[in-house]
């Protein structure tokens, strides 16, 4: 494996958020978010908890910035960063049972 596939250098970027709904034009806001959220390549893990592979931290900055102009006006939003080992150990049920931990996309190498 080289270096810059390393599980400590890959990182999984998180959106966390809990977003006013209360209104009509709350929830148009929030669903706007999230549909900016899947538009940038996010994938929902839970209702309020979006993630995105990224092969480094720097990439994962660039995406996190991206975050940042979309933002609602409410409510919170957080932003973390976890390494793919990391993220390796997380246990994930559904129901009472395990479920597999999401596979890393495959990429295209041009040498």
């Amino acid at each position: 494996m080289t270096a810059w596939l390393s599980p400590y250098r890959i990182v999984w970027l998180f959106v966390m958020f809990d977003l006013p709904v209360g209104t009509s034009k709350e929830r148009k806001e929030a669903a706007k978010f999230r549909n900016h959220l899947l538009d940038m390549g996010f994938e929902m893990s839970q209702f309020s908890v979006y993630l995105k592979y990224c092969a480094s931290g720097e990439k994962a900055e660039a995406v996190g910035k991206r975050v940042e102009p979309c933002l609602p006006p409410g409510g919170r939003v957080d932003i973390l960063t976890v390494t793919d080992k990391q993220f390796a150990n997380m246990k994930r049920f559904y129901s009472r049972s395990r479920q597999k931990m999401i596979e890393r996309p495959g990429h295209l190498q041009i040498f």
